[in-house]
C-alpha cells in the first residue's frame, strides 16, 4: 500500500515504501489494483529511483528519504521479515567518533573511535583499507567521518572556548554541561591520556640539582658539609625521568599529532612546551663539577635556547597583536613559564660567557613578565575567577622575580641593587602564599602539584646569593629553611607519584581538555538531525493521513 498526498497545489507525492525488485513490482502490478494516481507518478520522483536501482549490487540495499522529515527506511537481506523496516539511528550530539561502515554515532562513541586523533598518515593509511561500498547508507557514514573530522578535530579551538568548556587543574576537566568528542566512560590510550604538563616534573628534579649544587659549593652553607655525590644523584635522576618523558611524548607526537595540536592551542599548556628546554638548561646549569667543564660550549646555548626563542615569538606576539588570543584573555599563572625561559636562558649565557646575549633575554624577560604581572594582578570584572584546582600554579608568581635575581647576578658577577630587588619581590610573595594554607587544600593529588617545587627551589637559590652578599644569622637561617622546605616538597610529590602511578595507577586519568568540541551545543539550539530521532513511523503515517483527509476535504469543498 502506497501512503502519498494528492496532487493539490504545490503538493507531490512521495512514496516512503521500500523499492521493490523490478520482477516483483511487475508481478503486483499484474495481480493488485493501484490507484491511478499511484499509477502515474511524476517522473522526477521515478528517475533517482530507477537510476539507482541499476546500479544497485547484487546485495539488496534501499534507503529512501522523506522530503518532509528526514524519515528513512532500509531493506536488507538479514532481515527474517521482508517487510520489516529499520529506522536509522541519528544524534545531533554524537560527536564521539563518527561511525564507519555502517556504525551510528553514538555506536562509534560507546566504542572509542580514537582515531580522530591520530596524525594525518596514520589515518591515511588505515581509510586506504577500507573497502569502497556503494549504499547510500554507508557512504553518508563515510562522509560524516571526514566532514566530523574536519570540523571538530582539525581546526583549532578558540581560546575563549577552553575557558568556557573547562575547569580544575591547569584547566583539564569538562564541565557538566558540555559535550566532547571522545567517551567519558572509557578509558583511552596510554598516550592520549599522557600531557606536556609532566614535564613539570622535571622542573623540580632538574632544579633540585642546582639546589644541591649550590648547598654543596656555597660558603654560606659550609659548616653543613654536604656531600657532591647528592647533586650527582639528583641529576641523574632528572635526566633519567626527562629522556622518559621526552621519548613518551614523541610517540605521542608520532602517532597523535591531532592531539599535540589541540594542546598547543590550550591558553595554559602553550606555555609548557618551553619546559622540555628549560629543564635542559637547568641540567646543564647544575651539572656536577666532576662531569661538567669550568666554561660550557656556546652551542649548548644555541640548541637550548633556539625553541624557546621562537615560541616566545609566537607567544609574545599573540599577545601583542590584540587578537582571540591576546594576554587579556588567556593570561593565567602558567604565562609566567614562557617568561621564566628568558631569565634561565639569560644565566646559561653568562655560564658560556655570552653576556650580551644575556642582557638581551633578560630585557626581554622583565619586560614580559611587568605586564604578565599587571595583568593578574589586575583582574578585569568581566573575568571569571580561576577555579580553586588552578591554585597550585598560583607559585608561579614568585619563580619568575626570583629567576630575574639570580639571571641579573650571573650577568654582571654581583647581586647588587636590582638584583636585591627582585629578590625581595619574590620573597614577598613567597610568604604571601605560604599564609594562606587552605588555598592549596581541599583537592585530590594530579600532575600540577609540581608546579609548587620548582617556584620554591628558585627562591630558596635565589636566597642562597642573597645570603652570600649579605652573611647573618638571620640570612643563613632563611636559606636552610627555604632548602629544607623545597627538598621536602619535592621528596613527598615524588613518592605519592610513584604511587598514583604504579600502585593506584590513577596518575594518568582521561585527558578531557583535549577533546572538547569547538562549539558549544546548547539544549535551546539542538542540531537539526536531533529533531529526526523524535518521529516514529507510525506518527509519521498518522501525520500523512491527516494531511491526505485535510485535503480530501478542501477539494469536497471546492466541489460543492
Amino acid at each position: 500500500m502506497n501512503v502519498g498526498s494528492n496532487s493539490v497545489g504545490n503538493n507531490h507525492l512521495v512514496d516512503i515504501n521500500e523499492v521493490l525488485d523490478e520482477e516483483e513490482e511487475d508481478h503486483n502490478e499484474e495481480n493488485s489494483n493501484i490507484s491511478t494516481i499511484a499509477d502515474k507518478p511524476d517522473t522526477r520522483f521515478n528517475r533517482p529511483t530507477k537510476n539507482r536501482e541499476i546500479k544497485r549490487p547484487p546485495r539488496k540495499f534501499s534507503r529512501q528519504v522523506s522530503l518532509e522529515t528526514g524519515f528513512s527506511v532500509l531493506n536488507g537481506e538479514t532481515s527474517k521479515d521482508k517487510n520489516e523496516r529499520k529506522i536509522l539511528g541519528r544524534s545531533g550530539k554524537s560527536f564521539g567518533g563518527f561511525g564507519v561502515n555502517g556504525t551510528t554515532g553514538i555506536e562509534a562513541r560507546n566504542k572509542g573511535d580514537f582515531n580522530m586523533f591520530r596524525t594525518k598518515s596514520t589515518i591515511a593509511r588505515q581509510s586506504s583499507k577500507i573497502p569502497l561500498r556503494k549504499e547510500s547508507g554507508i557512504e553518508l557514514q563515510n562522509n560524516n567521518v571526514k566532514e566530523g573530522l574536519n570540523d571538530h578535530v582539525k581546526k583549532s579551538v578558540p581560546a575563549g572556548r577552553y575557558f568556557d568548556a573547562l575547569t580544575g587543574p591547569e584547566l583539564d576537566q569538562v564541565k557538566d554541561s558540555e559535550d566532547i568528542l571522545l567517551p567519558k566512560d572509557e578509558k583511552w590510550p596510554f598516550l592520549l591520556r599522557f600531557p606536556i604538563g609532566c614535564f613539570g616534573i622535571c622542573l623540580g628534579l632538574s632544579s633540585q640539582a642546582i639546589l644541591w649544587r649550590s648547598l654543596a659549593l656555597s660558603p654560606v652553607t659550609k659548616f653543613l658539609h654536604v656531600p657532591l655525590f647528592i647533586n650527582f644523584a639528583v641529576w641523574l635522576l632528572a635526566v633519567g625521568v626527562l629522556v622518559a618523558v621526552f621519548i613518551t611524548y614523541m610517540f605521542k607526537c608520532a602517532l597523535y599529532f591531532e592531539a599535540i595540536k589541540r594542546e598547543y592551542f590550550h591558553p595554559v599548556r602553550v606555555n609548557f612546551f618551553c619546559a622540555p628546554w628549560i629543564v635542559c638548561m637547568f641540567l646543564a646549569i647544575g651539572a656536577p663539577p666532576k662531569t661538567a667543564p669550568g666554561t660550557l660550549h656556546p652551542a649548548i646555548w644555541c640548541v637550548f635556547m633556539a625553541p624557546i626563542f621562537f615560541l616566545n615569538l609566537k607567544i609574545y606576539g599573540q599577545w601583542l597583536s590584540g587578537g582571540k588570543r591576546r594576554l587579556c584573555k588567556v593570561a593565567n599563572p602558567s604565562s609566567h613559564l614562557s617568561v621564566i625561559g628568558n631569565f634561565v636562558g639569560a644565566i646559561l649565557a653568562a655560564k658560556v660567557g655570552w653576556k650580551e646575549p644575556g642582557k638581551f633575554l633578560w630585557s626581554i624577560g622583565f619586560a614580559h613578565y611587568l605586564v604578565v604581572f599587571v595583568t593578574l594582578y589586575q583582574r578585569l570584572p568581566t573575568s571569571e575567577a580561576l577555579p580553586k584546582e588552578l591554585h597550585p600554579v598560583y607559585s608561579m608568581f614568585i619563580a619568575t622575580p626570583a629567576a630575574a635575581s639570580l639571571a641579573w647576578g650571573a650577568i654582571y658577577d654581583e647581586f647588587d641593587g636590582l638584583a636585591r630587588t627582585c629578590y625581595f619581590i619574590s620573597l614577598f610573595l613567597y610568604l604571601s602564599l605560604v599564609v594562606r594554607p587552605n588555598f592549596f587544600t581541599g583537592f585530590k593529588f594530579s600532575v600540577a602539584w609540581w608546579s609548587y617545587t620548582f617556584p620554591m627551589t628558585t627562591v630558596s637559590i635565589a636566597t642562597i646569593k642573597y645570603a652570600e652578599e649579605v652573611p647573618s644569622f638571620i640570612t643563613k637561617a632563611l636559606a636552610l629553611a627555604l632548602s629544607f622546605m623545597s627538598t621536602t616538597m619535592v621528596c613527598i610529590l615524588f613518592v605519592s607519584t610513584l604511587l598514583h602511578a604504579f600502585v593506584w595507577k590513577t596518575l594518568f586519568p582521561n585527558d578531557l581538555a583535549i577533546a572538547i568540541t569547538k562549539k558549544r551545543y546548547s539544549k535551546d539550539k539542538k542540531p537539526l538531525m536531533k529533531r529526526w530521532t523524535k518521529h516514529s513511523p507510525l506518527s509519521f503515517v498518522t501525520s500523512i493521513g491527516k494531511h491526505n483527509s485535510g485535503d480530501k476535504e478542501c477539494a469536497s469543498e471546492e466541489e460543492k
